[in-house]
């Protein structure tokens, strides 16, 4: 349980206006029975990178779990007045809103799944008032996990395993951006956070020893690291900055070797400003000269995953990265771009499904439409390492695919042909059917060992920091075909409806 945990009071209008008012539309002219297909997914990847690592499904599982509107939701909904200040909702959808059993399926990729443009995240079957609902609080979850625990893996990646500490809740959006960011961090690849509420709520290991201030409330810098090593041996990683750095380092060697001659092990130091790389080199070499070899060298101060990459290229030395501001605000980008689209409806139960599509001057927003699910296919190698070779995107209305061909989205062209034999997985899984919870959420360690896991089964040039190289991601032939053939008729009708 995460969202029910923090906040006591009902999220169900944790939603935009327009969603309660397109709901009130669709019950108002009797549709509210209709049955709709919706597809969360985004259509660039985030940070100019190759991938995005899905994060905040367990927001959105706890949220729907819990989701029905209260006497007090209600009052306020139906106090809501139009331009002619009349109620903006009939009673009777008051008493619907309070009725409602929610019935939506929905399938989603597991967290930690590597994720690519115009897949969908999560796939939302049922009446299109619930769906509609629904809308703005899963992109809301989805969007902001998603972007930060990518953001995270790169930050890991670049440092090249070793350990990342993500303590940005100073400089986060607020308290949910806070906690929301510490989580995906976690999943992403951050080994700590400093976070407390976020270790209390999610089991991700804290850490955290002390700021400038403990050292200036001292006479002097030796006398601070002293009595922090008095009060907390345990637990002594010392900033040395406050005045002069190689200075620091020099108390934090004195305090170190008496701590060590107490029986208690020096953690290490912390760099958190000037030229990084070369005082980590001078720092490594006094901390091995005075026989501290395993004593760390924290390095912080507005990282990223370009500027750590460019230390390691540098020989600096830091060996453990403390990452705040631009991990937990995605500094360079923030926000994914999700968006939400209705991509099938049936109008009566006994009704065949009819496919829909968004038109766009653009090609990478045309929507693609069907009951999508996203099958990825995999080679195994004879040293057993799991390589993903590509993504389909079918239509599950049109039956199992057989030998499929992979076309590219926007052109059709064709990207490969699919033995019937070819090892593969189907990316969403079922987490509602019938608005009842089918799935078992795992371990938050889980998530992480699986983003870890998806990451290592790409190709190096895709997960390169700039200039990535593409992923292969194509649809079905079948279901291209179905959405030429909507493309065309849509634009012929646009054509007629023109002319006069």
């Amino acid at each position: 349980m995460t969202l029910s945990r923090v906040y006591s009071t009902s999220l169900a209008l944790l939603t935009d206006l327009y969603q309660l008012t397109m709901a009130y539309g669709y019950w108002k002219l009797g549709r509210a029975e209709e049955r709709a297909a919706f597809h969360l997914f985004y259509r660039r990847n985030p940070f100019g990178g190759g991938y995005a690592i899905v994060a905040g499904l367990d927001y959105v599982i706890d949220y729907l779990d819990g989701l029905r509107f209260t006497d007090d939701d209600l009052a306020y909904v139906a106090d809501l007045r139009g331009n002619d200040d009349r109620p903006l909702f009939d009673a009777g959808f008051i008493d619907y809103l309070r009725t409602m059993t929610w019935e939506l399926d929905v399938d989603a990729m597991p967290e930690g799944t590597a994720a690519f443009p115009h897949e969908p995240l999560v796939r939302v079957v049922g009446p299109l008032p619930q769906c509609q609902i629904v809308e703005t609080p899963l992109l809301t979850m989805i969007n902001f996990q998603t972007l930060i625990a990518t953001k995270s893996s790169r930050i890991a990646r670049a440092a090249r395993g070793e350990p990342v500490l993500e303590f940005g809740l100073r400089r986060a959006q607020g308290i949910d951006g806070g906690l929301s960011a510490s989580r995906a961090a976690y999943i992403g690849g951050a080994a700590v956070t400093s976070n407390v509420l976020a270790g209390r709520l999610f089991g991700i290991p804290v850490k955290g020893t002390h700021a400038h201030s403990w050292v200036m409330s001292f006479d002097d810098e030796l006398e601070a690291f002293t009595r922090y090593a008095d009060a907390m041996p345990n637990n002594c990683v010392f900033l040395v900055d406050t005045y002069d750095t190689l200075t620091g380092v020099a108390n934090a060697i004195d305090v170190a070797r008496r701590l060590r001659d107490n029986g208690h092990a020096f953690v290490g130091i912390r760099l958190d400003s000037g030229d990084m790389t070369a005082l980590s080199r001078d720092a490594r070499r006094m901390l091995d000269d005075a026989g501290l070899e395993d004593a760390a060298i924290v390095g912080s101060n507005d990282l990223d995953e370009y500027l750590i990459d460019a230390h390691k290229r540098a020989g600096g030395r830091v060996n453990v990265w403390g990452v705040g501001t631009r991990l937990v605000t995605a500094h360079d980008q923030p926000a994914l771009g999700g968006v939400y689209k209705i991509a099938a409806i049936r109008h009566t139960p006994d009704a065949a499904w009819q496919y829909t599509l968004k038109l766009s001057e653009e090609p990478a927003k045309v929507s693609n439409p069907g009951v999508q699910q996203v099958r990825r296919y995999v080679d195994r190698g004879d040293n057993g390492r799991v390589r993903f070779t590509g993504d389909m995107i079918y239509d599950t209305l049109s039956g199992e695919p057989d030998t499929p061909t992979v076309v590219d989205i926007a052109t059709g062209d064709k990207l490969r042909q699919v033995p019937a034999d070819t090892p593969h997985e189907d990316l969403l899984v079922p987490i509602f059917r019938g608005g009842c919870r089918v799935y078992v959420t795992p371990d938050l360690a889980d998530v992480r060992r699986r983003a870890m896991d998806q990451l290592a089964a790409l190709d190096d040039d895709v997960l390169r920091f700039t200039d990535a190289a593409p992923y292969t991601v194509g649809l079905e032939a079948g279901l291209y075909e179905t959405k030429a053939r909507l493309m065309a008729d849509a634009r012929r009708a646009a054509e007629n409806a023109r002319t006069p």
